[in-house]
């Protein structure tokens, strides 16, 4: 049966949308938006203040609400198909029994949204709500695209998302029982912790992909390509996990005392995940951590002057607020690395010497970079597509070859 919903357009919609952005905000002549069953085909939300909005049963095909914050939004049953919503943050959202074919939802926060089936009350074309009908749909994701995307603890539970592109995303903790992710491109996604019991993953490509955590037995797994990928860390790297904190805390010693006692830590090639979070409030300054495994550690405001990490896994590593200055970083895997206000500028060896931080062919797509000092940093060849790079500091910066498509935050950078 077909559902006769109001078309708004534009300016109706703005109007909307403004008295929300009031309410939301504690403003007088505000008011909750609540657009329920209606046609807004094409229209623009861009950048809209839109948390807590109901749009449940709408379509909403082809809207450009990229960058939008759409926290705890009610999109309840709507078709989404072809809509941007590149960068937009909807935390918690409720997206149950959506249809998102062919969306674009690159680099969007969709932390713990639900993508579940969901059970909609249709009105009746004359008689409305009184004479509702009710349809269970499922979650629709085919050839959708989520690069780079947050799915943390996000309900996919049984969710169809054939072809549908997850490079680089993550999805930690997050719930795909019994979804179809057919022919899915989850290449270099991070997945620590999350299900995917009787979840077809058949002609899926989990190259480089991070399964710590992921109990696969009972996926359809057939042609499934799962080249490079990380697992749980190994009995034998978890038995020496005890071993390495002595080394970290021997060469926090030595900082501390001048070089009198201990010496810097040798991390070459050791799997550090088995430590945790027992770095925090060290100061591991020259620490050798080449070709290592530091994947979504834990690693804030750390003093790790002078560094180095070449060929080094810090994919989705945080490290806010750290002191990386002269580190060396060539090669690293920083892939939605968190290094948010981190301070990579030069090292000062003395009045008139100093050593930049180097991130030669550095793979940092879809980092937090808002804030970081990277003056004079050396980014030859350095990936930084889809970063976030709001207020950073590239004073100086080598940028030669450097791939910076689709990041953030580039007019202020070209401002400085």
């Amino acid at each position: 049966m077909t559902i006769n919903r109001r078309r708004l357009g534009q300016g109706d919609f703005d109007l909307f949308a403004a008295a929300h952005e009031r309410f939301v905000s504690g403003k007088p002549g505000g008011r909750k938006l609540s657009l329920k069953f209606v046609d807004l085909t094409g229209v623009s939300m861009a950048h809209r203040i839109l948390d807590d909005a109901d749009f449940s049963g709408s379509v909403l095909q082809n809207c450009n609400m990229a960058g939008a914050r759409l926290e705890r939004a009610v999109l309840f049953g709507c078709d989404l198909r072809g809509a941007d919503l590149t960068r937009a943050r909807l935390v918690r959202a409720d997206i149950r029994g959506t249809c998102l074919q062919g969306a674009d939802l690159s680099e969007a926060n969709l932390t713990q949204a639900d993508f579940r089936e969901g059970v909609i009350a249709v009105p009746h074309e004359t008689k409305g709500l009184a004479a509702a009908r009710h349809e269970t749909r499922g979650g629709q994701a085919d050839g959708a695209r989520f690069s780079g995307a947050t799915l943390d603890g996000s309900r996919m539970d049984g969710i169809s998302a054939t072809r549908a592109d997850f490079t680089d995303c993550s999805l930690r903790g997050a719930n795909l029982t019994g979804a179809n992710l057919k022919d899915a491109d989850l290449s270099g996604a991070q997945m620590e912790g999350a299900a995917v019991a009787g979840a077809n993953l058949a002609g899926a490509k989990l190259c480089g992909a991070i399964l710590s955590g992921v109990a696969m037995e009972t996926a359809k797994l057939d042609r499934t390509d799962t080249t490079g990928c990380i697992r749980e860390p190994d009995p034998a790297a978890v038995v020496r996990a005890e071993e390495l904190l002595q080394m970290a805390l021997d060469a926090n010693a030595w900082v501390e005392s001048g070089g009198a006692l201990g010496g810097a830590a040798i991390f070459d090639g050791e799997d550090l995940r088995p430590l945790g979070d027992r770095l925090k409030g060290l100061k591991l300054s020259a620490m050798s951590a080449k070709g290592a495994c530091l994947a979504g550690l834990d690693l804030r405001g750390l003093a790790l002057q002078g560094a180095n990490f070449e060929n080094a896994d810090l994919r989705g590593a945080r490290l806010g607020k750290a002191d990386l200055r002269g580190s060396r970083m060539g090669g690293a895997l920083m892939t939605k690395a968190d290094l948010t206000s981190a301070d990579l500028s030069p090292l000062p060896l003395g009045p008139s010497r100093s050593i930049p931080t180097n991130l030669t062919g550095a793979r940092l797509r879809y980092a937090e970079l808002g804030r970081t000092d990277l003056a004079s940093a050396v980014l030859i060849g350095a990936d930084l597509s889809g970063a976030d790079l709001t207020g950073a500091n590239l004073a100086g910066a080598d940028l030669t070859d450097a791939r910076l498509d689709r990041a953030a935050g580039l007019p202020e950078i070209a401002a400085a």
